[in-house]
């Protein structure tokens, strides 16, 4: 008898364990609102079904970027590298994993969130819905978050210098997130030697080149992309090692400095095109900035989501 009563606690302290372990793996997960199979609440899309469960129904897609430390900025003798010597290289650590856009915002998407189009009749610049929507300001990529938010109940953002960077390099310390060799850029980017100096000059439609190793699209060329931060000359000397967000305040003008700009990242179809054509604004380390309210034809965004 007293084995068995013994044999019965046990299983009922066995039962309780696992019990608990049951709803806890419930708690982290949702069902996917299209063939109602539960999903990971980490998921980007239904594993099952292959619906989009992160801005679902505009086409936006998103990979799951991991958390980690990195290499940020560039070493001294890196061909390229920026006159302004704004990118002294320091340890960064991302501290919570993020998803990021898989591609520069299109005008598909700007429209149906926004229900206008900035892009239309803009010299310089192809219409189109897998086109990046461009001619767009820093001010009007942070409405468009604010409103994607509220439409969907998740938080999209702008994302930090950091980790746009991190999510550029993708694991990499080299110039690009495919090696050094110049040769290949133009199977991941679009830039001058491809685009402007080969008769278009114009942002291409999003997609048609390689990926990174995130599975990112076009994070090198196409279009200049906004990032959070505001942009300090010397911000990577006092940057602190966790999830940097840039400087807390505009920094003031100097020789080196100018007021009040946000960051840019990642090249153009167009960069520095008035010199001669140069892969260098397409490094993974490249960055600059100009006044929240400027728009043209080769500045664009991608947007992050917050995990849940």
């Amino acid at each position: 008898m007293k084995r068995l009563l013994v044999c019965l606690l046990l299983v009922g302290v066995v039962g309780c364990g696992e019990s608990e372990k049951v709803a806890q793996s419930n708690a982290n997960l949702t069902a996917c609102p299209d063939c109602m199979v539960k999903v990971s609440k980490r998921a980007a899309a239904c594993p099952h079904c292959g619906a989009d469960l992160t801005a679902k129904g505009i086409g936006m897609t998103f990979n799951e970027i991991p958390a980690g430390t990195f290499m940020m900025g560039s070493a001294e003798t890196e061909k390229g590298r920026d006159y302004l010597d704004d990118e002294q290289q320091h340890k960064v650590t991302i501290t919570t994993a993020f998803y990021m856009q898989t591609t520069e915002v299109t005008q598909s998407q700007w429209k149906a969130v926004m229900g206008t189009e900035p892009f239309k009749g803009v010299n310089n610049a192809k219409e189109g819905p897998d086109y990046p929507a461009t001619s767009v300001t820093w001010n009007d990529a942070v409405a468009f978050c604010k409103v994607l938010s509220a439409k969907e109940g998740k938080t999209y953002r702008l994302p930090t210098e950091a980790e746009w960077e991190y999510a550029c390099r993708a694991g990499t310390e080299t110039r690009w997130s495919f090696g050094d060799d110049k040769a290949s850029l133009g199977d991941y980017a679009w830039y001058d030697e491809n685009a402007y100096f080969a008769g278009e000059k114009h942002p291409h439609q999003v997609g048609l080149k390689k990926p990174n190793p995130f599975g990112l699209y076009d994070m090198h060329g196409n279009v200049l992309e906004w990032c959070h931060d505001y942009y300090g000359v010397d911000y990577y000397k006092q940057s602190p090692e966790k999830d940097p967000t840039g400087p807390a305040s505009a920094p003031v003008r100097s020789s080196r400095q100018r007021a009040g700009h946000r960051v840019l990242r990642g090249g153009a179809w167009g960069s520095w095109a008035a010199k001669s054509p140069s892969p260098s604004p397409c490094r993974s380390a490249n960055r600059g900035g100009n006044p929240p309210e400027w728009r043209d034809s080769t500045r664009g965004f991608r947007v992050v989501c917050e995990l849940d």
